[in-house]
């Protein structure tokens, strides 16, 4: 089995100024690369995975050897939350909110300003590193929450159902190099990359 980096769909200076490129290189080449090689080496290790999509193994974790439950959950979730979050970012102005989108977001936070207000909170109360989500329930409805480390909703046996929308790397090396420790500057200069296009693809608006 061997997992591997996808390129990014942008150069990696293409999110300036709000990501700076040093920023995005270094995250992309060295702290996602990490988590591929750390997952491939702890998943060689029990070859009767070998073929196995990563969404199922990340959400039968109690399943694996004991030996490899740490390794590929902190590791196999990196991977796939940078996977996510590298599609969710797009050059600023190259996407906005959709109408059917807003009206989601509308009805279920009271405006979208609402919406970001709730999602900068998650971002910021998580304590240490994480990642804060918005997700669309199984009954249609938008929360937002986050999860601590590189967990995701695939680790989480109440909302396994839950589609992922939208989310934010809170890890410092996400952001330090440029706002050091500004968690909420980075989060609110999140909003001028987000890529609207895919956040409304993956929400079916």
């Amino acid at each position: 089995m061997s997992f591997k980096l996808s390129e990014l769909p942008y150069a990696y200076n293409a999110l300036e100024p709000f990501i700076d490129e040093k920023t995005m290189r270094i995250h992309h080449t060295a702290h996602h690369q990490t988590y591929v090689n750390n997952l491939n080496a702890a998943l060689a290790k029990h070859p009767e995975n070998e073929g196995r999509e990563l969404d199922d193994i990340l959400s039968n974790l109690d399943k694996l050897p004991a030996d490899i439950q740490a390794p590929v959950r902190n590791n196999g979730g990196g991977h796939y939350n940078h996977d996510f979050f590298w599609k969710v970012l797009a050059p600023a102005g190259s996407t906005k909110i959709s109408p059917k989108l807003e009206e989601a977001l509308v009805k279920n936070f009271g405006s979208v300003d609402a919406f970001k207000e709730a999602f900068e909170k998650a971002a910021l109360g998580r304590f240490g590193s994480g990642w804060a989500w918005l997700v669309k329930k199984a009954d249609g409805s938008l929360k937002v929450n986050s999860t601590p480390n590189q967990d995701n909703y695939l680790m989480c046996a109440d909302c396994t159902s839950d589609t992922p929308l939208l989310g934010l790397d809170v890890w410092e090396h996400a952001y330090y190099l440029k706002y050091q420790n500004k968690r909420g500057e980075y989060a609110k200069a999140f909003w001028n990359v987000v890529n609207w296009d895919k956040v409304a693809e993956l929400g079916g608006y």
